[in-house]
């Protein structure tokens, strides 16, 4: 969730699509939808609160499926807009009226009406039920409809279950959410159903695509305009990996997956269960891998940004810090382990200093001792495949790339 602000800069980027299961060589047609990056970012604090907060909503919902109670809002907890998000101008209604949505791997409920009132049209129709979701740092509420959704000329949804917010919190400056996280997350979010089907469901039941797979390509970058993302539904892009594609099965409720985690050859994670997260700006580890890492590292907290840093000398003697998931090492380089130098003082830092994206993630908690965010996915391809509940990563072109 993020608030529009003069400190905000988009990044345009490609959303692209595909309508096969496997890897997709032939991209003719190309099928794009634009989507934009923005980053607000005035501390590295709020950062760190940002993503907290949304993931102690992922452990609060989990919790709350299996002990089979409601989800409880945190009535105290404070709208926090400091995030990188991923913006699609997505179409709704029988003239395809443009709303600007987040794109959420870590939600599943698609919905508008946060900024831009939502106006029904011929293909919409009101079900009458209301729909609530909590976000962590934002949330909103209203009624379910169901109605067309455009995604692009080629990629339409009829009769797409779609929340219409009345009430909203966090989403100042977009329109909502376009969810793409597993259908168990729509569980207990809509009154009187007991899941709703997501874009990717109905994008294979009405056979536009043969396999419910979404695929994600992120590339480091600090410029400030430039095409560097795309995400595929139905396939894989082979021009965006390197090798093959490593698969892992999906656990608990979110785009879980199990790993361990070292820091050159000493292990600070072993076998341990966590998320993948779009939404998520950094690295979380739990906080005996934090500080082992930390301690090797020498790295020291600074105060102005709420983030670690090390000197140059400790930055040109840090080790890779290695990802083993599916038998398969994925490994960030240290420059792959910093915050991007040219967007230093955008978080309140120093424009010589050398910040690391790794954070403190609390103590074990399972199910949730690792939170792989957007600075671990922007150097790794990575897949969600509901149809063999499984999730993959693959090197990219860019995987080593020194852009930081």
């Amino acid at each position: 969730m993020f608030a529009a602000s003069s400190l905000l800069t988009f990044v345009t980027l490609a959303l692209g699509v595909a309508a096969s299961p496997v890897v997709v060589v032939d991209r003719s047609p190309i099928i794009t939808l634009p989507l934009s990056r923005v980053h607000n970012f005035t501390s590295g604090y709020n950062i760190i609160a940002h993503d907290l907060a949304r993931i102690q909503n992922f452990k609060d919902r989990s919790a709350a499926r299996a002990s089979n109670q409601p989800l409880s809002k945190r009535q105290a907890e404070p709208v926090i807009n400091e995030v990188v998000s991923y913006i699609a101008s997505v179409g709704v209604g029988a003239s395809a009226s443009q709303y600007q949505l987040i794109v959420d791997t870590g939600s599943s409920n698609t919905w508008v009406g946060a900024t831009k009132r939502f106006t029904s049209t011929s293909t919409s129709t009101n079900t009458g039920d209301r729909v609530s979701v909590s976000y962590g740092s934002g949330s909103f509420s209203g009624t379910e409809w169901t109605d067309k959704v455009t995604l692009t000329s080629s990629l339409v949804i009829n009769k797409q279950s779609i929340g219409v917010a009345s009430t909203s919190s966090g989403f100042s400056g977009t329109d909502g959410i376009l969810g793409i996280g597993p259908t168990d997350l729509t569980e207990g979010t809509v009154s009187g159903v007991s899941t709703v089907p997501t874009v990717v469901d109905n994008l294979f039941s009405q056979g536009t695509i043969s396999s419910k797979v979404v695929a994600v390509s992120f590339e480091p970058t600090t410029s400030e305009e430039v095409t560097n993302g795309e995400l595929f539904f139905g396939g894989t892009d082979s021009a965006k990996f390197t090798g093959s594609i490593t698969y892992t099965t999906r656990v608990g409720d979110y785009w879980g997956i199990s790993q361990s985690v070292s820091y050159g050859s000493t292990t600070i994670l072993s076998n341990l269960q966590g998320i993948v997260d779009t939404g998520t700006t950094l690295l979380y580890l739990t906080t005996s891998a934090f500080n082992s890492y930390i301690k090797s590292t020498g790295a020291v907290l600074d105060n102005n940004t709420g983030l670690y840093k090390v000197t140059t000398a400790q930055f040109n003697a840090l080790q890779n810090l290695n990802f083993n998931i599916g038998g398969t090492t994925f490994s960030l380089t240290p420059n792959a382990q910093i915050f991007p130098r040219s967007l230093n003082t955008d978080i309140g830092g120093s424009a010589s200093s050398i910040y690391l994206i790794v954070a403190d993630l609390g103590a074990e908690d399972a199910g949730f001792d690792f939170i792989n965010g957007y600075a671990f996915l922007e150097r790794f391809y990575s897949v969600y495949d509901t149809t063999n509940n499984r999730v993959g990563f693959a090197t990219t072109p860019f995987t080593t790339a020194t852009t930081n």
